[in-house]
């Protein structure tokens, strides 16, 4: 018990420490970049104003003060949960996000659940036809696609389908005006879904491909073969399972990567997400709103990477094995 909690203390300091130096980072290349922050709060008014009264603006926001001494005043505030208002919208940072961070979690949300469910198939697929004709076309043309930046792909996607086809839209997530229905809503996903999908499908399915015919060339395979079953059995009953546990594992390193690329395909699609909040805070100087962003953003990565290495400890032994060996030397060093 007593282990436990130091294990779990350890990982909470340890998870603490990284999202304060991250903050740190975070707010004084923010402020320290160049810019007028007042331009996002007043607009075009700050083209007009005197000193002096660039001087009262820069009081008001706090944005005269000593760099270290704006830093403990924002952390003293945002430990008791204020992260302050958006100079861009003149509202608290938390409704801001939260009016966004839904579409966000749909498109990244069905997005990632697309991706780990069709690279498993395709990655499966290609295995059972490896060499043939299929798995040659489709690795070329997974490979071609998959060095397409997402903002490219979706560019792409918007010149054909939006463009030349005029078949889906090209921006936003909802028609002006129509209130949001589900199969409008449906019709405006479709393209940044695609994107979203496309820029990293044929990554994770090569990857599984390659474990799987790692597997196949096995010595347990060729005894299995021996009795008699066929390469379709034996992928399914015996390669796929002992795949599964690697793949589950870099599918939750995988989030970041896939929120990535959310980002930048909502920036393009001018989809009202947590991606284009991310581009206009950054932009616009829009500091407060920038701070909270890249602090759930380092959040997730952090999170998503513990959730992958506890998947590994969980589900394959040669990770747990090599934990404790690495802990039994240490002990033997002290």
């Amino acid at each position: 018990m007593k282990r436990r909690f130091i294990f779990y203390g350890k990982k909470l300091l340890s998870f603490t420490a990284s999202i304060f130096i991250l903050s740190v980072l975070v707010f004084c290349i923010a402020r320290l970049a160049p810019g007028d922050p007042l331009a996002s709060y007043y607009g075009t008014r700050v083209e007009k104003m005197s000193v002096e009264e660039r001087e009262k603006a820069m009081e008001r926001l706090g944005l005269n003060e000593p760099l270290a001494m704006q830093y403990g005043k924002w952390l003293g505030h945002a430990v008791q949960g204020d992260f302050g208002i958006s100079y861009k919208y003149k509202q608290d940072v938390m409704e801001v996000i939260g009016a966004r961070v839904g579409n966000t979690l749909l498109l990244g949300g069905l997005g990632f659940v697309c991706l780990f469910v069709l690279a498993l198939l395709l990655g499966f697929f290609c295995a059972y036809c490896a060499d043939c004709f299929a798995d040659r076309v489709i690795c070329m043309l997974g490979t071609a696609v998959s060095v397409i930046p997402e903002f490219w792909l979706s560019l792409l996607l918007i010149f054909i389908f939006s463009v030349s086809l005029r078949l889906l839209p090209s921006s936003g997530a909802y028609t002006l005006g129509e209130g949001g229905g589900f199969s409008d809503r449906l019709l405006h996903l479709i393209l940044p879904l695609c994107a979203v999908i496309l820029g990293h499908l044929w990554y994770y399915a090569y990857l599984v491909r390659n474990r799987l015919l790692e597997e196949m060339r096995a010595d347990y395979v060729l005894l299995v073969r021996a009795k008699g079953l066929d390469r379709r059995a034996v992928l399914l009953g015996h390669c796929l399972k002992n795949v599964l546990p690697t793949y589950l594992g870099i599918m939750a390193i995988s989030v970041p990567h896939v929120l990535g690329g959310t980002y930048i395909v909502e920036t393009v699609f001018s989809y009202p997400g947590i991606g284009t909040l991310v581009y206009e805070s950054a932009r616009y100087k829009d500091y407060n709103l920038l701070m909270v962003l890249a602090l759930l953003s380092g959040i997730v990565v952090i999170f998503s990477s513990r959730i992958g290495q506890a998947v590994g400890e969980r589900f394959d032994p040669r990770v747990t094995a090599a934990g404790t060996g690495r802990e039994s030397m240490q002990g033997w060093g002290g």
